[in-house]
């Protein structure tokens, strides 16, 4: 096999970061490299104007959900749930105030929208949609996505998932996540227009890369086991948390057969349906596992087209060598031919020299850019996964502990019931 060249071998090497110091400084300059971009293209792949960017200015929320018949593409009969979208500007715009704005969504489109921005900003951990049906549930609930508490927790995970992109310092400022919020009509059409499933990478493609890449960034790796290491305890966490919530409903409805003293009882249906909000907060970030792997397959292509563009031009600049020298160090279907019907004239010697030192310079050209490339996504990629990492500890801090905090009041309320039974029996 070839052996490729020190300058390609150079070029093979993962992109080296420079410290990236506080993770919002750096984001802010990749904000504003955003912003400038925008400004100098108009309104760009996708990316919006100064002039337009406002959704830090607006209020979003998905107020209700409603159950719908209609035809699916194949003409069959199908029921869904359409999601009521409502915007309302917090401030005035140029002097006029922007009144409440409001549009229906399916699950799908919400589907197509973090699709495409999967496709067009492969560096970012994109927020994830809450689960299309139930998982993790204890008895008590119903895992049929038609049911209407499903549907409700559906629809705040709905919420949440808007308010992660547009509280997004790069994402906010995509126009189909704009149009997403206020275009009803042909916004289907609009994404697709992007072609963004033309540029989507197959998943084929992908496991081959992860198995033939050379040089994987370690941090990559190490990312791809912290993600998977996130997923397993979250899932973990969650089966726990089913089991103990079957228990707990056990013992209260026993505790409720005893009479009147336990009418606390009564309540731990809302209770536990109440905990339902902790659990959907811990399965953002069991699904959030698989928007970092994504980011890490990404790199794993990346890196693996570089490999393959260094090979090509190693085994060019010695096919480049072997015909200025007239020595064939390797064997080559093309040295076989040469033995069997004699040497190549001079002139068609230097037309192969001239043809190869175009393909050369063309491929050193492609390899820089490629390097170039690799290493900006490298910057930009661990700038948000730093970002994601700070909300991560934040956002799950809090759920654990508003989790603790209700376990404790359930449980004094659970001792004070029995204190009032001890009191009562004590005056029979």
């Amino acid at each position: 096999m070839e052996q490729a060249s020190p300058d390609s071998e150079r070029l093979l090497q993962p992109a080296t970061l420079e410290p990236l110091g506080h993770p919002d400084a750096e984001l802010e300059s990749v904000v504003g490299e955003e912003a400038e971009g925008a400004r100098e293209d108009g309104s760009g792949d996708g990316k919006m104007t100064e002039n337009n960017f406002w959704l830090k200015k607006i209020e979003i929320s998905v107020s209700e959900a409603e159950k719908r018949t209609g035809r699916n593409a194949m003409n069959m009969q199908e029921t869904y749930t359409a999601y009521l979208i409502e915007t309302r500007s917090v401030e005035h715009i140029d002097g006029q105030s922007v009144l409440t704005d409001s549009l229906w969504r399916r699950y799908s489109e919400f589907e197509l929208l973090r699709n495409y921005l999967l496709v067009y900003y492969p560096h970012i951990v994109v927020p994830p949609l809450p689960e299309k049906r139930a998982e993790f549930v204890w008895h008590k609930l119903s895992a049929d996505n038609m049911d209407p508490d499903f549907v409700e927790r559906r629809r705040i995970g709905l919420e949440n998932f808007l308010l992660r992109v547009a509280s997004h310092p790069i994402l906010c400022r995509d126009r189909i996540f704009y149009l997403f919020l206020t275009q009803e009509g042909n916004w289907k059409e609009t994404v697709n227009e992007t072609g963004f499933q033309l540029k989507a990478d197959s998943r084929l493609k992908a496991l081959n890369a992860t198995f033939r890449v050379k040089n994987p960034d370690k941090r990559f790796t190490e990312l791809k086991h912290y993600s998977d290491e996130l997923q397993s305890v979250i899932s973990h966490l969650l089966r726990v948390r089913a089991r103990v919530a079957d228990r707990l409903y056990g013992v209260y409805k026993v505790h409720g057969n005893y009479g009147r003293v336990f009418r606390y009882a009564s309540s731990i249906d809302d209770i536990l349906e109440d905990e339902e909000h902790y659990a959907d907060q811990l399965k953002e970030y069991l699904f959030y596992a698989e928007a970092l792997r994504a980011v890490c397959r990404k790199h794993e292509l990346m890196q693996y087209d570089l490999e393959m563009a260094a090979q090509d031009l190693a085994s060019k600049k010695q096919q480049c060598e072997e015909l200025a020298t007239g020595t064939v160090r390797t064997f080559s279907l093309k040295g076989m031919t040469t033995k069997l019907f004699g040497q190549e004239t001079p002139e068609q010697r230097e037309a192969r020299i001239k043809v190869l030192e175009e393909q050369i310079n063309e491929g050193e050209q492609q390899l820089k850019s490629k390097n170039l490339e690799g290493r900006e996504f490298v910057k930009n990629a661990w700038a948000d996964i730093e970002r994601f990492k700070e909300q991560k500890n934040r956002d799950l801090k809090e759920a654990l502990i508003s989790y603790a905090v209700m376990q404790i009041s359930m449980c004094k309320k659970g001792i004070q019931v029995w204190t009032n039974a001890k009191e009562c029996f004590s005056k029979m």
